[in-house]
């Protein structure tokens, strides 16, 4: 029996699929989406393409210009800044909020995670995805459904600059140092140690992507 993948399925693939291009760099800040390429890359009607352009807007990917059409998102220095500072505070409540039972199973996790990163500390684009996610386990571990909706709601955002900020390799370095320092200080239990070298190391995003501001 063939299987069929649903309208709303393949908007979300389709949405997936042009995210990945914007973090691994193959799409830009400005770039037109075109809905006639990804209709035949896909095989399908534009109907799910325009669905998926959708979606990309709402969570702040792309945007629609006039007579211009759908291109992805630029960001000014102000909106990076506020995208940062959101996850800073987020990432930080989620760590007052680790009972300290799951901190164990997710310090296993993160260690897997680093493990990962000191194999990658030359692929930009994968040391950004394992960043996202070993940040992306405090929230998990905090067990706080309201503080993993608002996360999520940043996540395709951060991923791009995140991409940004790991341009030069001593930058990748100095981060896969830090997330050392960060399990360090929660493997000794001390969380407000650890609070503060995650909020040191979160503040240092957004001076190496100051290039890539838009007026």
């Amino acid at each position: 029996m063939q299987r069929t993948v649903s309208h709303s399925a393949l908007s979300n693939l389709i949405k997936e699929s042009i995210t990945e291009d914007i973090m691994r760099g193959r799409l830009r800040s400005g770039d037109k989406l075109i809905e006639a390429k990804y209709a035949e890359e896909f095989g399908t009607s534009r109907a799910p393409i325009r669905e998926a352009f959708y979606l990309l807007t709402l969570e702040g990917i792309a945007k629609k210009i006039p007579r211009k059409g759908t291109v992805v998102q630029g960001y000014s220095r102000e909106e990076i800044g506020d995208v940062l500072a959101i996850r800073g505070f987020i990432e930080d409540l989620a760590l007052q909020r680790i009972k300290q039972p799951n901190i164990a199973d997710c310090l296993n996790t993160l260690d897997e995670i680093v493990n990962q990163m000191e194999h990658n500390l030359k692929d930009k684009a994968e040391y950004a995805r394992l960043n996202y996610n070993f940040h992306y386990q405090f929230i998990l571990a905090s067990e706080n459904e309201v503080i993993n909706d608002l996360y999520t709601r940043i996540g395709a955002p951060l991923l791009s600059l995140q991409t940004m900020s790991f341009i030069e390799e001593q930058s990748i370095r100095n981060s896969y140092k830090e997330h050392r320092s960060i399990i360090g200080h929660l493997r000794s239990g001390d969380i407000e140690q650890a609070r503060k070298q995650l909020q040191a190391h979160n503040n240092a995003v957004l001076p190496r992507i100051a290039q890539h501001f838009t007026e």
